[in-house]
């Protein structure tokens, strides 16, 4: 009989190779559970970015099976499945062309959503991202600052209402301040939206800060995956090594800034 509550995206024996490989994973199993945060970090070229481009069908296992609710991906139109899913870069990715409004509607739009509809999602998005609808509807990308585009780009990953959203280094070009401010904001929509989301990132401590949960990568392989507490308490080299990063942070800012 199978599992009545599925996890939201579950990866198994999943392998890709690539003909540098670089980026290249080899029989990684991972669950996601419905309503988690999920970090993926490691190294450049573990495998991180591999894994969410798996689970988006931007490109095809080469052995093993990638399962969003417990349905094999492949059986899905890539194109719709895509639709059904919130993707963020970390450029953006906005089009150029198009008005902060007409970017968050593109989705809907294509998917056949009716204009009233559209513009009543999109004014609520602009609000839920802690934009101005007046002051920004309007504008097109390039009249934005980084931290406004990439929220343009959250809420445009919004905007077909998915369950599963996917970010790629969402806020790894933004300043510290914009970058702390919009992590805190998106991990506020996670939970109010009950929201299943992925995160790659390379900054250890801000997985730690944001995360229900760690996933490791390394070389193309899994190395551990928990709890920030329980990776703190993990014996394994590399996470020690990961974990040493902010750890030596704490105690530097420790000694230069008063208690």
């Amino acid at each position: 009989m199978p599992d009545p509550t599925p996890p939201a995206i579950a990866f198994e024996h999943v392998t890709k190779r690539f003909g540098s490989g670089d980026g290249a994973v080899a029989d990684v199993s991972l669950a996601v559970e419905r309503g988690e945060f999920l970090s993926i970090v490691g190294a450049s070229g573990a495998g991180k970015t591999t894994l969410l481009r798996l689970a988006a069908r931007l490109i095809e296992p080469d052995e093993g099976a990638v399962r969003i609710d417990g349905a094999d991906i492949r059986a899905v139109d890539p194109v719709a499945l895509r639709r059904t899913i919130g993707i963020v870069f970390q450029s953006g990715a906005l089009f150029p062309h198009m008005s902060v409004a007409e970017n968050i509607g593109i989705t809907p739009k294509l998917a056949g959503v009716k204009p009233a509809e559209i513009a009543a999602r999109v004014d609520r998005l602009i609000a839920l991202v802690r934009l101005d609808g007046v002051r920004h509807g309007a504008r097109f990308p390039h009249e934005l600052s980084g931290g406004e585009r990439q929220r343009v780009a959250v809420a445009r990953a919004l905007a077909n209402t998915p369950s599963i959203v996917l970010m790629d280094e969402p806020f790894g070009a933004l300043d510290p301040l914009t970058r702390d401010a919009l992590g805190e904001d998106y991990v506020a929509l996670h939970r109010a939206l009950a929201l299943t989301t992925v995160m790659i990132t390379h900054d250890i401590t801000e997985a730690l800060v944001l995360s229900d949960r760690i996933a490791v990568m390394q070389a193309g392989r899994l190395a551990a995956v928990g709890t920030p507490t329980e990776l703190a308490a993990s014996v394994d080299p590399y996470v020690a090594e990961l974990l040493g990063t902010p750890r030596r942070q704490i105690a530097r800012l420790a000694a230069v800034l008063p208690p």
